[in-house]
């Protein structure tokens, strides 16, 4: 008589993965609301046990309903609302307490904070995302620019490095004309940016720049480049595993921003020449190779009115706008982040680069 395995939550487990993961275990999300609902999901759907986190003023958020265990994060008089999703030792004291094997950090919060990082594998929990110091070397916007420059990936032309004053700032000027953009070396969100068009705005627009970039960030340091008009901005989907394997899930277009920030995406992107496209894809899959790049990112691109595309960051964490490229290539990006944290690598997981086809168009607004 042939003896069956029981059908239990382990055998499913070892059917998903293929091996036997002591860390596909216990997953804590280190996130609220949509993206934390979004990581449980596939974290059921391969048998994992699912943790949340709430700050005591989301005590009756659905994201807490929706894991098998949640845990209010520290004393509500020492922590912000807000503040709670950041208080990083909090946060291990917990996972460690209740047997975690893994934090997925989603997407804002601790998602880019290499601390954050290096504190969950010095406590023998697999981080969902890059190794510390490629976040780390990734996070400062000019260092993303080094990086690129010497992987041989076309930048837009800037300041060799941040700049303190505004003499540094006029050589590049006089060599690269107006218009140009001042940037917050350490920004985001479309903060600590100045476009200016004329010398005549130049004092005005540096001194606004260091000094909204100073409020927001703690840091005045900005760099300046040349400002492209009305560009395309291409972001390619990567996954990358420990072993160096590196894909592309084709890219995204996400050109319709309101104060920099993306409000229409669309996957494929529909106005790129095949030529064009190649050489984005290619270069995304060598910046990755060039820092040994591990799990989800997006390399983000500028295509200006001749068709010349340039480099400008790699965003080390899994985005808003995944959902679209999971629409047309049928892969599940989340559930390949836990398994490539597991230490399985895409070729186990039937993640080759022919074997990643797209079907149709999809577009998120928001």
């Amino acid at each position: 008589m042939v003896h069956h395995e029981e059908h239990t939550v382990d055998t499913i487990r070892r059917t998903t993965t293929g091996k036997k993961d002591e860390v596909l275990k216990k997953v804590l999300v280190a996130n609220r609301g949509e993206i934390a609902i979004r990581v449980f999901r596939s974290a059921h759907e391969m048998a994992m046990k699912t943790v949340a986190l709430f700050s005591y003023e989301d005590r009756l958020s659905m994201h807490r309903y929706k894991a098998d265990e949640a845990y209010q994060i520290g004393d509500p008089s020492k922590f912000t609302p807000v503040g709670a999703y950041l208080a990083q030792d909090e946060i291990i004291r917990i996972a460690k307490l209740h047997d975690v094997s893994m934090i997925h950090p989603g997407y804002g919060f601790l998602s880019e904070n290499a601390g954050f990082a290096q504190k969950c594998a010095d406590n023998g929990i697999a981080f969902v995302g890059p190794d510390a110091h490629v976040i780390e070397s990734l996070g400062d916007k000019t260092k993303a620019r080094d990086i690129a420059i010497a992987a041989g990936v076309p930048v837009v032309p800037g300041t060799p490095g941040p700049i303190k004053s505004i003499k540094e700032a006029e050589a590049f000027v006089k060599q690269y004309g107006f218009p140009v953009i001042i940037k917050a070396a350490m920004g985001g969100g479309g903060r600590g940016m100045r476009v200016v068009r004329s010398q005549a705005d130049f004092a005005e627009g540096f001194e606004r720049a260091t000094s909204e970039a100073k409020q927001a960030f703690g840091d005045g340091t900005v760099f300046i480049e040349r400002f492209l008009d009305k560009p395309r901005h291409i972001e390619v989907q990567l996954l990358a595993d420990s072993q160096g394997n590196v894909v592309h899930l084709f890219e995204r277009d996400c050109s319709v921003q309101r104060r920099h920030q993306k409000v229409v995406e669309i996957a494929p992107a529909k106005s790129l020449t095949p030529s064009v496209r190649d050489a984005i894809l290619n270069d995304a899959i060598k910046l990755a190779k060039h820092v040994k790049y591990k799990n989800a990112g997006t390399a983000e691109f500028l295509v200006d009115q001749q068709d010349r595309h340039y480099f400008i960051e790699i965003n080390p964490r899994i985005q808003v706008e995944h959902t679209i490229t999971e629409e047309i290539t049928g892969i599940d990006i989340v559930a390949a982040q836990i398994q490539i944290a597991a230490g399985i690598s895409l070729p186990e997981l039937g993640l080759t680069q022919e074997r990643i086809q797209i079907r149709g168009f999809a577009i998120q607004c928001r």
